[in-house]
């Protein structure tokens, strides 16, 4: 089963709403955002990715979550404007919406009903704070498969089919061979 079985719809940050059905036929990481994280960095190294395989059918899909910690605060068009200010950002992003809970967008629900969490690297040396972090404030997102925390990405190949989660403290670096082997 694919993202391509189901009619999957978001918001652009242009307003405009698109079927994810356009993506087909690419390599996609969809990716959970923010822009006052402690990983917002990410977005650098997203767009150092589009920028290098986008010409081999890959996109990155950036979607802001305001859900850890009051994190993505902005409206869309501050959140538009950061990213392309300071990140020179143009892979596609789309508006703010929830990526887990009741409120989850259903393409959040089947991504971590498809991948679990599988535990957080316990060799990042962020891994242990951001632990600590989701165990004092929220530790009932330790609980289940959803969504721990911003820039949790996960890879499709052409087809839709999700191959890898990779949580937040995973550097795209350490995700360039899964997606070199899936062009």
């Amino acid at each position: 089963m694919s993202i391509y079985d189901f009619n999957f719809q978001a918001v652009g940050m242009n307003g405009q709403v698109k079927s994810l059905e356009e993506f087909e036929g690419k390599v996609v990481l969809i990716v959970n955002t923010a822009s006052k994280c402690g990983f917002t960095y990410q977005y650098e190294d997203l767009q150092k990715l589009y920028d290098r395989y986008k010409d081999k059918g890959f996109v990155v899909l950036g979607f802001p979550s305001n859900h850890f910690d009051d994190q993505e605060p902005g409206n869309n068009e501050d959140i538009k404007t950061f990213c392309k200010l300071n990140y020179g950002v143009t892979f596609p992003m789309f508006e703010k919406l929830h990526v887990r809970d009741e409120n989850a967008h259903p393409l959040f629900n089947y991504l971590t009903a498809v991948k679990p969490f599988k535990g957080f690297n316990p060799f990042h040396p962020s891994s242990k704070l951001l632990t600590s972090i989701i165990n004092e404030k929220v530790p009932e997102y330790l609980i289940g498969d959803s969504i721990k925390w911003n820039f949790t990405k996960f890879l499709l190949d052409r087809k839709g089919n999700v191959i890898h989660r990779f949580e937040a403290m995973t550097d795209t670096i350490d995700m360039e061979n899964d997606i070199e082997s899936l062009l």
